[in-house]
């Protein structure tokens, strides 16, 4: 299952990766449709980003939806994946902490950088030690319980990528968009895009970053279906208490 929580943030070339290794995928808009409470039928759970904060579940009270299935499926040992804002309603969902980022907003084509944990994990171990992705967020994940293993993280947040238990994993930063994508979220949220500088945008220079981010995590999108399906083990994880709400 696909959440999208914003029309704006599509599950793009991701859905095309993910599709490749077999994946049938099911997207759900929670604004609109209603999520179901639980994962019975499925093989894992995607959630994508959005404008949105995980504070303004008053707003936007399907955000409470989603991290209740977020703690059904880790609860069912079922695959996550949490982008972004996925990745923060994941954080909270097992007792971490998401604020306004304390360095600025994180904006464009980046880096991040394996942690130690990363070499051993299933997912990530094959990824190179820096690895080209996109920002766009203001808030971070400023906070992991005790359990919760770093996988990857920026000069700027030390919490860019995450996993706890097995098979929940959280990535403040995206793989899915495209270089539309991008310059329509500088178009609707120009205070955060002014934050860096205008040729950061440029269109070819956007298009050189999405295809370094194609080639490093393509293949990763593959790995999480081939977990999904119990064709790849998961990692030696351990969980040490249940999801919280």
């Amino acid at each position: 299952m696909i959440v999208q929580p914003d029309e704006s943030n599509p599950i793009g070339p991701l859905g095309d990766w993910l599709g490749e290794a077999g994946a049938v995928l099911e997207i759900l808009d929670p604004s609109k449709q209603t999520l179901p409470q639980t994962l019975e039928g499925y093989q894992g759970l995607v959630c994508l980003g959005g404008r949105m904060s995980v504070g303004n579940a008053a707003e936007y009270s399907w955000l409470e939806d989603i991290r209740r299935l977020m703690s059904s499926a880790m609860g069912s040992d079922l695959p996550i994946l949490g982008v972004c804002l996925g990745a923060q309603l994941l954080a909270l969902s097992i007792g971490g902490h998401v604020a306004r980022g304390v360095s600025g907003p994180e904006v464009g084509p980046s880096l991040v950088f394996k942690k130690d944990l990363a070499w051993v994990d299933p997912l990530f171990a094959d990824l190179p030690l820096v690895q080209d992705v996109m920002h766009f967020h203001r808030d971070a994940v400023d906070r992991l319980p005790y359990d919760a293993e770093v996988l990857a993280s920026s000069s700027k947040y030390a919490n860019q990528a995450f996993r706890w238990g097995k098979f929940a994993y959280g990535i403040q930063f995206h793989i899915e968009t495209t270089t539309d994508i991008v310059l329509n979220w500088v178009k609707i949220e120009p205070e955060i895009a002014q934050t860096v500088q205008e040729k950061i945008f440029d269109k070819d220079n956007l298009d050189r970053a999405h295809g370094d981010i194609a080639e490093t995590w393509r293949p990763f999108a593959h790995r999480f279906v081939a977990l999904t399906k119990g064709d790849l083990a998961p990692a030696d994880g351990h969980r040490k208490g249940l999801p919280l709400l």
